[in-house]
């Protein structure tokens, strides 16, 4: 059993992991001490205000928040929160919450993300919130990846609904376990490695692989999540310049600011894979200027614990020049043909016919075992199920509600048949 300290400090670590780049930066762009810090000032540009935006990677002024964006008429235009009723809080994030809640009618649990588009157009995060959707629409033929069965909108509300998966993050397993063996770790990384491929399939590059974004279904398969941080189009040969990612998962080119392709989710999957191996990202430290320096420079480090196929695999993945990394050549078929993952039939993977290593053994849909008690014991925001009838509708929201003009969206019933 942890002691009280120890929860407590495990409790702070958990927080500081959740917290993605852009509130990083905007905590440390406050902290006057670690602005100074020469190491910081490279890294982040934040001393240097002529440099084109970190997180939205357009040196061109934003889009201003009336700018129109029409993704063509909704599919689903009846859709609106008194539809549902809201049960739990299973998630936070910067511009919302994901609510556990059930179709009033069809009787169905969904997983509804509840993004403020004040919050979103506050931090010219539009293009992120509108690639996410994007992204999602594409997802539907994959096993591995979260579904999204609608999206509809409020006057200052945008709203995801989303596949319900509650057996519980791949962080949170890890927390818990600390490590996992190595026939566990093959099994999820090979699911990660598929679904990375499908998008780079479809030419988008995921960008924001953490255990933090790796769900586990009912059953034990992983379900890929938060879509937020894709890029769309980038060819076989494209490359992208957008800073952006969380901390410990940086790849060395994305923060040497150079151009990068989508060798960098490879980057990811090693680190990922790292982690369920040592229970700890490779080249971690507390100080995150010293995490930036070891991701440059320090050599990688592995134990003597763990065969040599997966230490073959993590030197490829793991690889600081992306074009001599695993994958730079032949993508996924790389990783697929990679020794470490011999022993997985492909297509049985993705048929879903091998049988995952760990069952979270849930009871059904209110069971919310996996999900932490932070967000569940929180009690659901009134205003999450309020329509757009019963709010004043003011120029601010009048703004917000053109800047999100095509949001919602109703996939054709024959992409569930």
């Amino acid at each position: 059993m942890r002691s009280k300290a120890e929860k407590s400090s495990l409790k702070a670590f958990m927080k500081q992991r959740r917290m993605g780049l852009n509130d990083f930066i905007q905590k440390i762009a406050t902290n006057s001490y670690a602005c100074k810090h020469p190491e910081v000032q490279s890294i982040l540009n934040i001393s240097q205000p002529t440099e084109p935006q970190l997180i939205n990677g357009n040196p061109s002024s934003p889009p201003s928040p009336t700018q129109q964006i029409n993704l063509g008429p909704s599919s689903n235009p009846h859709a609106k929160p008194l539809d549902f009723q809201f049960l739990k809080v299973i998630g936070k994030g910067s511009f919302g919450k994901v609510l556990l809640a059930r179709h009033k009618t069809e009787e169905h649990f969904y997983a509804v993300k509840v993004l403020q588009k004040k919050a979103i157009l506050k931090k010219k995060e539009e293009k992120h919130i509108m690639s996410e959707r994007n992204v999602l629409l594409k997802n539907v033929k994959h096993p591995f990846l979260v579904g999204l069965h609608y999206s509809f909108q409020t006057a200052d509300k945008l709203y995801f609904v989303l596949d319900y998966i509650n057996g519980g993050e791949l962080f949170y397993h890890l927390q818990r376990e600390r490590c996992f063996l190595e026939p566990r770790a093959r099994f999820y990384a090979a699911e990660i490695a598929s679904a990375l491929g499908y998008l780079h399939s479809l030419n988008i590059v995921y960008r924001d692989l953490k255990p933090e974004n790796i769900l586990l279904d009912s059953q034990g398969h992983i379900v890929l999540t938060d879509f937020g941080l894709c890029k769309e189009n980038i060819e076989p040969n494209g490359t992208t310049s957008t800073f952006c990612g969380t901390p410990e998962y940086l790849a060395p080119e994305v923060l040497h600011k150079q151009p990068y392709d989508r060798t960098v989710d490879w980057w990811c999957l090693g680190a990922v894979l790292y982690e369920m191996l040592y229970g700890l990202p490779p080249f971690y430290s507390r100080n995150t200027a010293e995490m930036y320096d070891n991701i440059l420079n320090k050599p990688l480090q592995l134990k003597p614990n763990i065969t040599n196929s997966a230490r073959h695999l993590l030197e490829g993945l793991l690889q600081k020049d992306r074009t001599k990394r695993l994958g730079a050549k032949n993508d996924f078929v790389e990783i697929k043909h990679h020794i470490f993952f011999s022993p997985i039939n492909w297509d049985d993977l993705i048929s879903k016919k091998l049988t995952p290593p760990f069952n979270p053994n849930v009871s059904g849909p209110n069971d919310l075992q996996h999900f932490d008690p932070e967000f569940t014991e929180e009690p659901v925001p009134n205003s999450i199920g309020q329509s757009a009838d019963s709010i004043l509708i003011t120029a601010s929201v009048k703004e917000a509600a053109e800047a999100f003009l095509g949001f919602s969206y109703a996939p054709p019933m024959d992409s569930f048949l």
